[in-house]
């Protein structure tokens, strides 16, 4: 998608104006943040700059477009997981969140066309809920690895019924090995 300003492969340069309104440099037209949003979703790789001083605002605008989605009635981050992610900042693992959350979501991604298979598939739903499972087995670890002693705050207790199976407490304790890997990395990097 190479325009004008933009050379192959590089992002489109977006401006954003004293105003609030966004200039796309490639089509030379206005947009709004839903063009962003659909620009997102289609994978189309932009960065947004302060028009008079140059400075990426990427961040803030993707930020802006999270928040109007969230208040649009239909929220998919819950309350639970903001606090969260709002308790990290300051944290000695603040550093690690960024690859942390990016190898979760590329994880979720990956297991998105299992998840629309097991959806058409009448006996699919084991497969969600062992998916479900293991994700969130895989945020309490984090969290717990993060935030020593948090456990599950939910006030809901485990099914004691069924033991984890051997896979998830294999796939726990590789993560586990791994976020003490990323810990003592950042211990020596903090001395």
């Amino acid at each position: 998608m190479a325009g004008k300003d933009t050379a192959p492969g590089e992002p489109i340069v977006i401006k954003k104006y004293a105003n609030r309104r966004l200039y796309n440099t490639q089509s030379s037209s206005y947009i709004t943040l839903e063009d962003l949003a659909k620009m997102t979703r289609d994978g189309v790789d932009f960065e947004v700059k302060d028009a008079k001083s140059g400075e990426d605002i990427t961040r803030s605008i993707l930020t802006q477009i999270i928040m109007e989605a969230e208040s649009g009635g239909a929220p998919m981050l819950p309350i639970s997981f903001l606090r969260q992610i709002i308790g990290m900042y300051g944290n000695s693992m603040q550093a690690v969140m960024p690859t942390y959350l990016e190898a979760a979501m590329q994880n979720f991604r990956d297991n998105q066309a299992k998840w629309q298979d097991a959806a058409r598939n009448t006996t699919g739903g084991t497969l969600i809920a062992k998916m479900h499972e293991t994700n969130m087995a895989m945020m309490r670890a984090a969290t717990e690895a993060f935030i020593p002693g948090t456990g599950d705050k939910s006030g809901s207790k485990p099914d004691t019924a069924e033991a984890p199976s051997p896979a998830s407490n294999d796939e726990l304790a590789s993560l586990r090995d791994q976020m003490a890997a990323m810990q003592k990395k950042l211990d020596q990097l903090g001395k």
